[in-house]
């Protein structure tokens, strides 16, 4: 039995899954927990850490999870290594999202058996076991299925209501797989053989005598049935038995029983590791069940937060990365709208075919709001999930960095704008054709001229292998210098500002202009402060303080 859920030819990782789980546990409680060879980054790219910092991604686990720590580990693993997908991976997902959407109540209900059922068999694994102990596998194997064995039927139960409602692809073949995998006859073969396995009539068990009169070629038999009817057991009475041989041991022959444990685990040495494969079979099955329904489960809850802040949501456009497609409807940044009350401005923008966006305009005008938005987008399609846009279209990417300024670190050894080039040196290292590549106020640690050299060499660079880069800059000698170049591959937006100052949070196609808008600053601080010294004292000589 098989999920495949997230992959249509293999399944997840529920180890890793469970590992980091505890992790999390552990480092709630204030404890050290360490799990040897493990990497909680194993699978995801070298940079997974600063594109979770960068884009904001903790609010959106957070809401995908609602508290459930496995929902939060899955989630943060699928996102994360999305950059990896591939057009038909992303296919066969979105389906499943989408039909998850329609049925999240029985997406919900098979979760929730896939949680109980990891729960009450959760603990030892049998495979250790299985050399030296077949009696305690057996033991084990048996109330390992018993147990199982009533989820099974349950999520037989699910399929049997509501498999017909379901029609991606991943969601039909689960379900066929249940129904035909999970028959009657099959489910009332397995209780026969456990109750057979109990043994409460003893063993049958055959054997050889082998080289030294040691025995070998032990078997074990079914111990037949007998159903005496009255007149068998009267004939009985009085028919001739073949010899019988029997022995009794000692009430205190420990060393003889000890040897009839060792001639019983040989014996039924072959049903307990069959059996014990079996368990861990199931087990496992229901383990992989639990982390890959907990993607689906976390879409879900996304999605109900989304639509209860009623901010859009579509299940996006994907194309191949050589077709550098890129555009949108209605973009915001959900990890803002988790975190504010009211709703958030979103944006329309066509950036097909284009290689370079130039994002200009005063501060506070959405523009990191915006690449960011672009970046989370770009993330979840690549997951198989849904965007938070009204409409989105875009082309797959070999990888998505982001060379964000980063606050002072008084810990440096170094300065900030040596920091700012060992990060693009990592950068540059890993790249390859057809990535993403979003640069918010890059190399502003110095002063423009040289921060416009040294961003347009590394842009251009970037762009001859192939690159697609959005650049969010204040610095007008590079954006401008840009421009001059008349590149139809080259885009160039700008935040929108009223005439008294105030932000739409909307971008628009324009020239970058040469103002750093000292205007705003010079209203919001000195103007403002003057109008509070002739009331407000107190308030003036603050805001003069923070100026």
């Amino acid at each position: 039995m098989k999920a495949h859920l997230l992959y249509r030819d293999r399944e997840f990782d529920w180890r890793w899954v469970f590992h980091a789980m505890a992790l999390r546990d552990s480092a709630r409680g204030g404890r050290r927990y360490q799990i040897p060879d493990f990497d909680l980054n194993s699978g995801l790219p070298w940079n997974a850490d600063a594109l979770a910092t960068d884009l904001g991604l903790e609010p959106v686990f957070q809401a995908m999870a609602k508290g459930d720590d496995g929902i939060f580990v899955v989630s943060r693993k699928v996102i994360l290594a999305s950059v990896a997908s591939d057009l038909e991976t992303i296919a066969y997902r979105q389906g499943i999202v989408r039909d998850s959407l329609d049925h999240a109540a029985v997406v919900r209900e098979l979760y929730a058996i896939a949680v109980e059922a990891n729960e009450k068999r959760r603990g030892s694994y049998l495979g250790s076991l299985l050399a030296r102990y077949p009696d305690s596998v057996l033991r084990d194997a048996i109330e390992t299925m018993e147990t199982l064995i009533e989820f099974l039927k349950k999520l037989r139960a699910v399929a049997s209501r509501h498999a017909d409602e379901f029609v991606a692809e991943g969601w039909t073949a689960f379900f066929a797989m249940l129904k035909r995998d999970l028959d009657d006859d099959y489910v009332e073969s397995i209780e026969a053989h456990l109750k057979v396995l109990h043994f409460r009539n003893g063993e049958l068990i055959s054997a050889a005598v082998g080289n030294a009169n040691k025995g070998c070629s032990y078997l074990l038999h079914c111990v037949p049935h007998r159903g005496w009817s009255l007149w068998q057991w009267w004939s009985g009475l009085f028919a001739e038995k073949p010899p019988v041989y029997g022995f009794e041991l000692a009430p205190r022959d420990e060393a003889g029983a000890q040897a009839l444990q060792v001639l019983r685990n040989r014996g039924i040495g072959l049903a307990a590791n069959a059996l014990g494969q079996a368990a861990e079979h199931v087990r496992d099955f229901f383990a992989t069940l639990r982390v890959e329904l907990a993607f689906y489960v976390g879409c879900i809850n996304l999605h109900d937060t989304l639509v209860a802040k009623s901010e859009p949501s579509c299940l996006p456009t994907v194309t191949a990365a050589d077709e550098r497609m890129l555009s949108f409807e209605g973009l915001y940044d959900v990890a803002l709208a988790l975190t504010v009350s009211q709703r958030v401005v979103g944006n329309k923008v066509d950036a097909n075919h284009k290689d370079l966006v130039i994002i200009t305009g005063p501060n506070t005008g959405g523009k990191s709001t915006f690449l960011r938005s672009v970046g989370l987008a770009q993330l979840l399609m690549q997951s198989g999930m849904f965007v938070p846009a009204e409409f989105f279209r875009a082309s797959l990417c070999q990888g998505i960095f982001t060379h964000f300024k980063r606050e002072e670190d008084a810990a440096m050894n170094s300065g900030k704008f040596d920091e700012e080039l060992v990060r693009m040196s990592e950068i540059v290292d890993h790249v390859a054709p057809f990535s993403l590549i979003l640069l918010n106020e890059s190399f502003a640690a110095t002063n423009e001229r040289e921060g416009s050299e040294i961003a347009r060499q590394i842009t251009t660079a970037l762009l001859e292998r192939d690159m697609r880069i959005l650049c969010v800059t204040h610095l007008y000698e590079l954006a401008h210098g840009f421009y001059e170049r008349n590149q139809s591959s080259f885009l160039f937006l700008r935040a929108s500002r009223q005439a008294d100052g105030a932000r739409t949070f909307k971008l628009a196609e324009g020239e970058p202009l040469p103002t750093s808008f000292g205007e705003d600053l010079y209203k919001s601080i000195f103007l403002r402060g003057a109008a509070a010294n002739m009331t407000e004292p107190h308030e003036y000589s603050a805001a003069r303080g923070d100026m």
